[in-house]
C-alpha cells in the first residue's frame, strides 16, 4: 500500500497544560494544533486532496517540549493513518475535526 500523507498549514495551537515525562525526565506537553489542510506532501505528487477537503480545518494531538514546537504559520503534515482517517471521514485519537 502506498504511503500518503496529507499536509497543511499551523493556524492555531492551544497548550493543554497536560504533561508526560520521557526517558530523561522532559516533560512533553500536549498540545491540539489546528491545520488548514492544503494538499498532499511532495512525495505523492500524484495525490490530489479533494475539494471538500482543502481549507478544512482539522485538529492535531502533538507532544511538544520547547515553544518553537508550537509555531503558527508553520507546515504540519499528518501521520498516514491520520491521513487516512480524514479522507473516510473517521476520527482518531490524533485527529479530529
Amino acid at each position: 500500500m502506498k504511503v500518503r500523507k496529507i499536509q497543511g498549514i499551523t493556524v492555531n495551537v492551544e497548550r493543554t497544560g497536560e504533561y508526560i515525562p520521557d526517558e530523561e525526565g522532559e516533560k512533553w506537553e500536549k498540545c491540539i494544533f489546528t491545520v488548514e489542510l492544503t494538499g498532499f506532501s511532495k512525495r505523492t505528487p500524484n495525490e490530489v486532496l479533494p475539494e471538500n477537503l482543502k481549507g478544512k480545518h482539522v485538529k492535531l494531538v502533538r507532544y511538544c517540549l520547547y515553544d518553537w514546537h508550537c509555531k503558527i504559520g508553520v507546515r504540519k503534515t499528518l501521520e498516514p493513518d491520520e491521513t487516512e482517517a480524514v479522507l473516510s471521514g473517521k476520527p482518531t485519537d490524533t485527529v479530529f475535526w
